[in-house]
């Protein structure tokens, strides 16, 4: 691509587009809400109808697609980079199914309830384990193998949920699940942003810190040694930061995918394929998308809202046929 715009200035577009899309999420909603009404609950002291829509249901909600967008645009393009697999992504590779098992397993035992912390806990190390049969199976291999040690998870982790779903005693809590497994961040509380972001956060740091290792690895595992790269602690950081991110993710939103599948492809010639600036962008571009789509599915089924889960799906799945074939075509040229 010619005329690429340098990357702080890329940086500093995604930076608006994601301010833009946080704040439309805000405004949007069945009680419309102009920026006036905004600013006026930001800096009010009266409690208000505005601002207890505001700073109770809306500002959760958007915190949330802000937290859990980046997360998924930023463990996609890590994953991508760490496996230099470009089909890597924490839904299509079975890290969401598993988080996802690990959360239903909390809910159904009834531990979410009595130790809130149980769910992120549980879905984070179901993530874990995920992660590193991923590891174990497919390791750097080819495309191939990697997609089909994705669909050996993903098959699995459904299988158990199905499994816990169908000995749940509770109708009421299997409809609750079902729902909660399309992949949602409507109704959510201040609670779950406080339960979810410190675990969020610290997959983020654990994941900036291999930034440098996967420039180095995109030259291969014996040039990235005789750099001095410790492929060992960058395998942890990647694993335990996609674990601890993902899971805590999935944890209060349910699984959403395709999200960092798509985001780090369009935006990797926008960094001129550089893993370590890619992080960056891809949490950013991760963020806009979700807010975008959160926001999308309030204006097309203003009564019954869609779940984000089966709208980013009804978009990432063509994209991900696209890349297939893409690279089918690659190997056969």
């Amino acid at each position: 691509m010619k005329n690429l715009p340098s990357y702080p200035a890329l940086i500093a577009v995604l930076l608006t587009t994601t301010l833009l899309a946080f704040v439309t999420s805000i405004l949007i909603g069945p009680t419309e809400l102009g920026f006036r009404d905004l600013v006026t609950a930001i800096f009010s002291e009266n409690p208000s109808m505005t601002t207890t829509i505001i700073g109770e249901i809306r500002l959760p909600r958007a915190i949330l697609g802000l937290l859990i967008g980046s997360t998924l645009g930023l463990t996609g393009a890590s994953l991508q980079g760490y496996l230099r697999n470009p089909l890597a992504e924490p839904g299509v590779i079975g890290v969401s199914t598993a988080a996802a098992l690990g959360a239903v397993l909390a809910i159904y035992t009834g531990l979410s309830s009595s130790v809130p912390l149980a769910l992120p806990v549980m879905a984070i190390g179901g993530s874990l384990i995920a992660v590193l049969i991923l590891r174990a199976l497919a390791g750097s291999g080819s495309i191939l193998t990697l997609i089909l040690a994705g669909v050996a998870i993903s098959s699995l982790g459904g299988a158990l949920t199905s499994l816990v779903l169908n000995l749940s005693p509770n109708p009421f809590a299997s409809l609750e699940i079902i729902f909660w497994l399309l992949g949602s961040i409507t109704d959510r509380s201040m609670n779950h942003v406080w339960l979810a972001a410190p675990f969020i956060i610290s997959g983020w740091v654990l994941l900036a810190l291999s930034a440098r290792a996967l420039d180095v690895l995109s030259l291969g595992e014996e040039t990235a040694i005789s750099l001095g790269i410790n492929l060992e602690r960058t395998q942890l950081f990647i694993i335990f930061g996609t674990a601890i991110s993902v899971g805590a993710a999935t944890a209060v939103s349910g699984v959403i995918g395709f999200v960092g599948l798509v985001v780090p492809h369009i935006l990797r010639p926008w960094v001129n394929y550089s893993p370590s600036r890619l992080l960056l962008a891809s949490a950013l571009g991760g963020a806009t998308l979700l807010l975008s789509a959160d926001v999308l599915v309030r204006l097309i089924t203003p009564g019954t809202e869609l779940k984000l889960g089966v709208v980013t799906a009804f978009f990432g799945a063509p994209f991900f046929l696209h890349l297939i074939l893409k690279t089918k075509a690659t190997f056969n040229t």
